[in-house]
């Protein structure tokens, strides 16, 4: 399993930045893989055990995913597990550290997926070295995070 953390503080409330990352259908706004999200099963917004169907984007390489949210405290943190299907690919979280000037949002990719997922998942997604990809793909998140809350 890898485990990537990136973090970065930004000039906006908690409160704020947590409704833009649970806001699932802007997330494509910010993130250079995901293209958005919607809740699915009932599922109005962020509760735990809500869930959420996300759609995702490499190049011409297009997949969805199943998540389910295991923590939703508004201001404090954002957490989900994602799936396809049955098997296992990864537990996502966004918290949020209130600061003097603002709020340090860390980002944390958790990779779930057992070795069969991992030699499938470059195929269907395009990425080899998911570890380094995610890295770059979260710096990016948040940098564009960061320009929409402080704008």
């Amino acid at each position: 399993m890898s485990d990537i953390e990136v973090s970065r503080a930004m000039a906006a409330s908690a409160d704020e930045l947590y409704d833009m990352v649970s806001d699932l259908p802007r997330m494509g706004e910010w993130s250079p893989e995901s293209t958005g999200g919607e809740w699915t099963k009932g599922a109005t917004g962020p509760a735990v055990g809500a869930r959420f169907k996300g759609a995702n984007a490499n190049g011409s390489k297009r997949w969805t995913t199943t998540a389910v949210v295991e923590q939703a405290d508004r201001g404090k943190a954002f957490v989900f597990r994602v799936t396809v299907g049955p098997i296992k690919v990864a537990r996502w979280s966004y918290r949020f550290t209130p600061g003097e000037t603002g709020t340090t949002v860390t980002e944390t990719w958790v990779d779930q997926r057992g070795w069969l997922a991992k030699k499938a998942s470059g195929s269907a997604s395009g990425v080899t070295d998911r570890a380094a990809h995610n890295r770059s793909g979260m710096e990016n998140t948040l940098a564009k995070l960061a320009a929409a809350a402080e704008s």
